[in-house]
């Protein structure tokens, strides 16, 4: 049966009435009429107060720096695009965007799944709107049987682990599914599809829906019972009628808010690790001693590694196998030098290099991980990240950039996101480059004597110094929960920078080689 919109389905009431008392006083029908104009009266007393609500709130969310996400799916020609037109108009447009995410291009579809979506996640107290989202790719891929069974699992999970981090991470994220059935699909399709300037908003995915409803509605349903969270649930409108729609939108969204600014105060809980982690030595125990090299033995393996890692990045990029190598360490320990060795080898046309520092003001606003998610490489190419992810758990632990609970929570978020470029089919290897205190302190002094190398040493590396200890306890914590058997950490011995120069090399071209036999 055809969905009427609520004003239909008390017209058809009162008209009813009318008929049982068999042509009588027209009195039941005038009271019918007069109960029709309250509920429009007051639906559109509501839909003045929702807006003039959400308007308010806006200034609110920035004060607060809450960052907002609203997702809209649902059936073609559902009225995600109006809907999100009208809510914008409460809204200044200097605190929000919105983005249509049409199918991936060829390019996105180099990167990981999730790529995409995180690049549009707002800044501290601002709204992104999403004009379709994950929902829609995923179930596209499902019914296309693009992903089914363990393939379907993986994706779902890791939706769910990237709605999570959000929320633990202060945003809110609001997911509305715009409900209409089959024979309202189909009016609207051909309205839009009778009127030339309006033709091209019915796509042929949207056409293929309505031919296979039920089919759809499954997926769809199976997706929203799998996605369902109380931290992001979902909410279903009714987009039958599209002011009773808009009406639920921002009513919705304004209870939420109200909620996300109450809620600022509260600690996230801390989710124990799911991942397998391996044993590894506390820095303490890492023997430093005789892990030297010559100067003829190095120049000859040097050029031997180099060459053959330069054959396997030809290999990578035609297989299409991402690499990210990441570099954490001591100041001075000489990463530097480390990663010059390693590009000397590559095609300058398929790596990047990444000196990662304090974060921009940008950067600051948004997910701590956000700036990594823009920076990963494309298939068939390396990344080199000098400085990592690994700051929230050192430097910003110790220095007060971040509170208790963001940096405990952290590890696991940091795993969650290593798994997810090990599912994708990247290579992950992360080195820590070891040396003593007295090791740098030499180097320190050398840098500073030096007119040529002055540059390189700066008053925070002293500080940092000061603080060695405390960041020794950081840094074996780090190591404990973070060394994954999917995502390994590799200790650099650096006190002869020639020795950790060649295992540097030595453990990439093993770890490149073991994955090109794997795919």
């Amino acid at each position: 049966m055809k969905r009427a919109t609520i004003q239909q389905l008390l017209t058809v009431k009162v008209l009813n009435s009318y008929e049982e008392n068999k042509g009588g006083s027209m009195l039941c029908l005038q009271h019918g009429l007069r109960h029709i104009c309250r509920k429009k009266r007051k639906s559109k007393t509501r839909l003045q107060t929702a807006r003039s609500q959400l308007y308010d709130f806006q200034m609110k969310i920035k004060e607060h720096k809450i960052p907002v996400i609203v997702l809209f799916e649902g059936w073609g020609s559902s009225g995600k695009g109006s809907t999100i037109g009208k809510v914008i108009k409460n809204i200044d447009p200097r605190f929000f965007k919105v983005a249509t995410m049409s199918a991936p291009t060829a390019e996105e579809l180099r990167y990981p799944f999730l790529y995409r979506y995180f690049k549009q996640i707002p800044e501290a107290g601002k709204f992104t709107f999403l004009d379709s989202g994950w929902m829609e790719q995923t179930c596209k891929d499902c019914l296309s049987g693009e992903i089914e069974g363990e393939g379907y699992t993986q994706r779902i999970d890791s939706i769910r682990r990237f709605e999570r981090q959000l929320t633990d991470n202060g945003y809110l994220v609001l997911k509305f599914f715009m409900q209409i059935d089959r024979d309202e699909q189909k009016r609207r399709e051909k309205l839009l599809l009778d009127h030339k300037d309006t033709r091209w908003r019915v796509s042929d995915f949207d056409k293929w829906q309505n031919e296979h409803y039920k089919k759809c509605a499954k997926i769809f349903s199976q997706y929203l019972s799998d996605t369902n969270a109380s931290s992001a649930p979902w909410y279903i409108i009714d987009a039958s009628d599209r002011k009773w729609a808009e009406l639920q939108v921002l009513e919705t969204m304004v209870s939420n808010i109200e909620v996300a600014m109450q809620n600022q105060a509260h600690s996230v809980p801390i989710l124990q690790n799911v991942f397998p982690l391996e044993q590894i030595p506390r820095l303490s125990d890492i023997d430093l001693r005789d892990k030297t090299m010559d100067d003829e033995e190095y120049r000859g393996e040097l050029k031997q590694l180099q060459s053959k890692l330069g054959e396997l990045h030809n290999k990578l990029y035609r297989r299409r196998i991402p690499v990210i190598i990441t570099y954490e360490g001591w100041d001075a320990a000489g990463k530097g030098g480390n990663i010059k060795r390693i590009t000397e080898a590559l095609d300058p046309r398929g790596y990047e290099v990444h000196p990662i520092a304090s974060p921009e003001p940008h950067e600051k606003a948004r997910h701590y991980l956000w700036r990594f998610w823009t920076r990963l490489p494309k298939n068939g190419h390396i990344a080199i990240f000098d400085r990592t992810w690994y700051g929230r758990v050192m430097v910003e632990r110790l220095e007060g950039f971040c509170s208790e609970n963001d940096w405990k929570r952290a590890y696991n978020e940091m795993n969650e996101f290593e798994k997810e470029l090990k599912d994708w089919g990247a290579v992950i290897i992360k080195f820590w480059v070891q040396i003593d205190k007295d090791t740098q302190l030499e180097r320190f002094q050398e840098r500073q004597n030096n007119p040529e190398k002055q540059w390189k040493i700066t008053d925070e590396d002293w500080r940092n110094r000061e603080k060695w200890d405390a960041y020794e306890v950081a840094v074996n914590e780090m190591l404990q929960k973070t060394n994954t058997s999917f995502a390994p950490w590799h200790v650099l011995e650096s006190v002869d920078k020639k020795y950790a120069r060649i295992k540097a090399l030595r453990i990439v071209i093993s770890e490149i080689e073991k994955a090109l036999k794997e795919n």
